[in-house]
């Protein structure tokens, strides 16, 4: 099969020519560049309608010579998401050709596409997908016949958020490619710098956000330090961050390789830190070459081969491009075989293993006891009264100071804010023992697993994780990561777990009974919208992992609706709203 992809979303114009049975790929690019700024739309749109007709014809030409009239056997366009004008050119552009040639049509969602070209280039399997590009950031993985989104830019792309620094010192678009020389120079002039500017980290489970730091990369300019250190910082912050939400999603889902896509993909220092992570963590790392990161036609046609042949094509009259297209809309028609979502967190319950224990931050050792507990729980196996040392490692892909920083803070931020759930009524551990030089927890061992392992059938326990969360956002505590991992649960065999207010142990069965853990991104705050995106984590990280997420985020929005605050279920619409895949 050859198939002719078209693709054109936003400032690049291009054709390719994929050949199945030879798996080679032929592309022409025309890219959009502005004189100043960013992308301007109704110029792109005009690059477009001049530059489409050009790479089109150049690859038709080259796909006659050597095959033949009957070269064609499918045309893919990219339906989205992308600049509307843009878009519509394509399309235009794709239904002619289709129609003239007689062929399939096949409309492409240019975000699974770039996680795709990186399946296909890698041979890895089930891969998670980080795409990092001008406008979108998300963490993307295949199960149950649909690619899930584990995480994402709660405002900004990482381009977008990179280019309003650069636009604000007045460098063209694009901007990343700059900011990487700037940033290599610095680190070069300085022989390694020790210092790093004190920029915002903002992580979420794994959503995160851009917007702050890019102001305060702004402000850092206006107060005149040296546009060759901001640039450096700038990376380092940005780029950690997308590290450090694709090792959860890895956690998360227990996924052992990892695949890059978008044109920030091309960033060496952004490679080098997911390889290193994903080296420490024993996972598998690829990144396509350069032409399938940017912006490029061969993603669209090598993913319109693949579903042309699973008869996935379009007629004509429904083939209207959507500038929203989110790619967990699209069905998964092309593929099945087993989930990234593997064993334990798929639900398969039983006892946790020591691969377990590896978070994505911290090497978890349970240490046996005998006996009762020393907190105030009902416990009575003979195993009870465990303890968790819990050790936050160092991650060698940080810059050390980034990374001393972040390992303290959060240590702290744990040890007081888990105490102060308790005393609020949520169950959590008892805190034994902090050592805040060496970033290490004595914490009490609660639950026998957690509620990963246990989400299929669990509404009841989904309903605990929601009255928890209300009574910890009345104490004025946002948890920062309530995900399926940070919730355990006790079996009624065990009893281990801290005992929940009297109210609530006669809402659920002990079998159901739940504790939240890991308060290392937690935090003081009364604000409806921190408390509304705590619920959005934790809604996001059923929705990745279970196989019927909707009874379980009913249930779960229920129980928080018994004790919490209306408002903030009325902010959640609003937050799920917010992902940019434009």
């Amino acid at each position: 099969m050859r198939v002719l992809g078209i693709e054109g979303t936003a400032w690049c114009a291009s054709a390719a020519l994929y050949d199945a049975e030879t798996d080679s790929v032929l592309i022409e690019s025309n890219p959009y560049e502005p004189d100043s700024g960013g992308i301007h739309p109704r110029e792109a749109a005009e690059h477009m309608s001049e530059a489409i007709p050009e790479v089109v014809d150049a690859v038709l030409t080259a796909a006659e010579d050597r095959h033949g009239p009957d070269a064609i056997d499918a045309v893919a366009f990219s339906k989205g998401p992308g600049l509307g004008p843009c878009l519509r050119i394509v399309g235009t552009a794709a239904r002619s050709l289709a129609g003239a040639l007689d062929v399939p049509l096949v409309g492409v969602n240019h975000m699974v596409a770039h996680l795709e070209i990186g399946r296909h280039r890698s041979g890895f399997e089930n891969p998670v997908c980080l795409n990092a590009s001008g406008a979108n950031a998300h963490l993307l993985g295949y199960h149950g016949g649909r690619y899930r989104v584990l995480g994402e830019t709660m405002d900004a792309g990482v381009g977008n958020a990179i280019d309003k620094f650069t636009r604000h010192v007045g460098w063209d678009h694009p901007g990343g490619p700059k900011v990487e020389a700037a940033a290599r120079r610095y680190a070069a002039g300085s022989d390694g710098p020790d210092d790093l500017l004190d920029l915002p980290y903002v992580v979420k489970g794994m959503d995160f956000s851009f917007s702050g730091i890019s102001s305060a990369a702004n402000d850092a300019s206006d107060d005149g330090v040296p546009v060759e250190e901001i640039c450096f910082s700038l990376q380092e912050h940005v780029f950690a961050m997308l590290t450090e939400v694709a090792e959860r999603a890895l956690s998360l889902t227990g996924a052992a390789e990892l695949v890059l896509g978008g044109g920030v993909a091309q960033n060496d220092r952004l490679r080098e830190m997911l390889g290193s992570m994903c080296a420490a963590r024993g996972a598998e790392f690829h990144a396509p070459e350069p032409r399938f990161l940017r912006d490029n036609a061969g993603m669209i046609a090598v993913l319109g081969a693949k579903m042309a042949a699973a008869g996935d094509t379009l007629p004509i009259p429904e083939s209207a491009i959507d500038p929203n297209f989110r790619p967990d809309q699209v069905p998964v028609t092309w593929r099945s075989g087993e989930s990234v979502v593997r064993g334990r967190a798929a639900g398969a319950g039983g006892d946790e293993t020591d691969a377990d224990r590896r978070g994505a931050e911290a090497t978890v050792e349970v240490l046996a006891g005998g006996g009762r507990g020393d907190g105030d729980d009902e416990v009575s196996a003979p195993d009870a009264g465990r303890r968790v040392i819990k050790r936050r490692v160092p991650k060698a892909y940080r810059h050390p100071v980034l990374d001393r920083t972040l390992r303290r803070d959060r240590t702290v931020a744990e040890a007081r804010l888990t105490s102060e759930a308790r005393r609020a009524g949520v169950p959590t551990p008892l805190v034994y023992d902090a050592d805040v030089p060496n970033a290490t927890l004595t914490l009490q061992h609660v639950g026998d697993r957690d509620l990963a392992a246990a989400l299929e059938g669990g509404t009841g326990r989904a309903a605990s994780v929601g009255r928890h969360l209300a009574r910890l956002h009345a104490a004025g505590i946002v948890h920062g990561d309530p995900t399926t991992r940070n919730v355990r649960v006790a079996s009624e065999t065990t009893g281990e777990g801290s005992t929940p207010p009297e109210s609530e142990a006669r809402e659920e069965t002990a079998a159901d009974r739940t504790a939240l853990i890991d308060f290392g991104l937690a935090y003081h705050s009364g604000h409806v919208e921190d408390h509304a995106m705590d619920l959005h984590v934790f809604e996001g990280s059923v929705r990745a992992t279970a196989a019927d997420p909707e009874p379980l985020i009913e249930a779960f929005e229920a129980g928080y609706a018994a004790v919490g605050d209306d408002d903030v279920l009325d902010r959640l619409r609003d937050v799920r709203g917010r992902g940019r895949y434009r």
